[in-house]
């Protein structure tokens, strides 16, 4: 009886260990800048499975690395100065 009630509580802890693992990992990621989040390719092999499984998921991140890479207009002589918002320079097109 003892050693099953042992057994019982060693899986538990390791249990709420992982899940704590996880919610900690996942509470990071979700916290993280949009643009931190996709900076590295990271796809691998899961962008071939990706490409088979949902296409959609696929297409929509090859555009946002298109969108990505692209580059703003420079402004033109006589429009007004970029305003600065917090950390971020924003230029209306």
């Amino acid at each position: 009886m003892a050693d099953t009630l042992g057994m019982l509580l060693t899986i538990a802890i390791l249990l709420v260990v992982v899940i704590a693992i996880v919610v900690v990992i996942v509470a990071v990621y979700a916290t993280a800048p949009l643009e931190r989040k996709y900076e590295s390719a990271g796809g691998g092999l899961g962008g071939s499975f990706e490409a088979v499984w949902m296409p959609s998921a696929h297409e929509a991140g090859m555009e946002r690395d298109r969108q990505t890479k692209r580059t703003a207009p420079a402004p033109s002589p006589g429009d007004p100065p970029s305003r600065i918002d917090g950390e971020r320079i924003v230029i209306d097109i």
